[in-house]
């Protein structure tokens, strides 16, 4: 039984920060209720996919929904959209929605239904143009710090984060209100925009106060880790490994289970610095870099690697996605595992992840598949929006709606 288990919320969206956040309220137990136009939505058909064109990003990130299909440019259509999202309860009227929201989907006209409906609506930029991970990232400078060191090539990078923490801040910004709503009986609109997501972030971690206090713009680094010190290092058979020395801790179980202390303290001595300062760690990485590099270069990763887990120190291989998915246990499905041999229908059987809280209340619950386009369609209208089944058989007749 999910936290949230009681709480009905209905999602309107494309791509990745609503999904997202409606799948993590549904994987927390929320009734959640997506619906899309008959042909599908937008992302119905994103990649990744499978040999026969179903998507494995659709599937994954609408786990445990329900799903209604339904003609958005029909009047009684748009009515019908209307009563599922403002239908009573105290647990419902909750919308999230990264679609237009323009005439039936607008906060005014859905609040005029029901006046303590709490929407939460995200947008491409705050002047209402759209924008998406891969616009977003390079207006606020990140390609141009990303990649090999003295490179003039932007480097954009392939996970979308901006959409993947919006997605979260829209979970966040729904339940505050959601919290406002219990106590004080109103509802509102909470606005999100995907570039403030990345330009707050931007400022949140100092590097808007780098350009204005220090007149700094951040250079490429490589793979190194900015402000203190952390590298990759090639192996005697050939693996690549990340070793990090962020904190004082991790630097000195780096420099001793290496046996460098003796050669950093040389370092130290000759540069006058005291290398347990993260900040001298950064500007004098690559002389770091130098004493550490034959060390593994001389080694494979299966001669240094329990002695790295028994000394601390904090490391990784490189691997590929698929690499990762056959060697890393935390992607093992098991019991209390994140993840869950799935059978998904239309794709077959493969891990699926379920829901990373871990609720002292609430036990972590399996995942459950993505609903096919439509699968819920006569239960919705049945139970959420009151309809009879008269009306509802008329409704699939005339192609109003659809079902899975």
């Amino acid at each position: 039984m999910g936290i949230l288990k009681g709480m009905r919320v209905v999602e309107g969206s494309a791509f990745v920060a609503i999904p997202l956040a409606g799948m993590t309220l549904a994987q927390m137990g929320a009734d959640v209720i997506r619906f899309d136009r008959l042909e599908g939505g937008l992302d119905a058909t994103r990649w990744p996919v499978t040999k026969d064109g179903r998507s494995l990003f659709w599937a994954g990130l609408n786990k445990g929904k329900r799903s209604i299909a339904i003609d958005m440019k029909h009047p009684r259509g748009r009515e019908i959209i209307t009563e599922i999202i403002c239908a009573p309860g105290d647990d419902a009227g909750l919308f999230l929605t990264n679609l237009a929201v323009r005439g039936f989907l607008d906060y005014p006209t859905l609040s005029a239904r029901r006046a303590d409906l709490v929407m939460v609506s995200l947008l491409g930029d705050r002047h209402g143009r759209p924008a998406v991970d891969y616009t977003v990232n390079p207006s606020v400078g990140f390609p141009d710090a990303t990649g090999p060191e003295g490179s003039t090539d932007p480097v954009a990078h392939v996970l979308p984060a901006w959409d993947c923490i919006a997605g979260n801040m829209a979970v966040t910004g729904l339940l505050a209100a959601e919290r406002h709503r219990l106590r004080t009986s109103r509802g509102q609109l909470v606005e999100i925009a995907l570039k403030d997501v990345a330009a707050a972030m931007l400022g949140n971690l100092g590097i808007i106060g780098e350009v204005a206090v220090n007149g700094v713009d951040r250079p490429k680094g490589g793979n190194a880790l900015y402000g203190a010190y952390g590298q990759d290092f090639l192996c005697a058979d050939g693996e690549r490994v990340m070793v990090i020395g962020l904190t004082e801790r991790q630097w000195h179980n780096l420099v001793k289970v290496t046996g460098t202390a003796e050669a950093m303290a040389a370092l130290e001595a000759e540069l006058g610095v005291s290398l347990a300062e993260e900040g001298q760690r950064w500007l004098h990485r690559a002389r770091i870099s130098a004493v550490l590099a034959p060390w593994f270069a001389a080694r494979r990763v299966a001669e240094f690697a329990d002695a790295f887990e028994a000394a601390g120190v904090t490391w990784s291989t490189f691997r590929s996605f698929a690499r990762a998915l056959r060697e890393d246990p935390d992607f093992a499905p098991g019991e209390a595992a994140l993840f869950t041999d799935l059978d998904q229908p239309g794709i077959g059987r493969y891990p699926v992840p379920g829901s990373p809280f871990g609720f002292s209340a609430a036990p972590r619950e399996a995942p459950a598949p993505a609903p096919a386009l439509g699968q819920h369609t006569e239960e919705i209208l049945a139970d959420v929006a009151g309809l009879p089944e008269g009306e509802i058989a008329r409704l699939f007749d005339a192609g109003i709606v659809r079902g899975g």
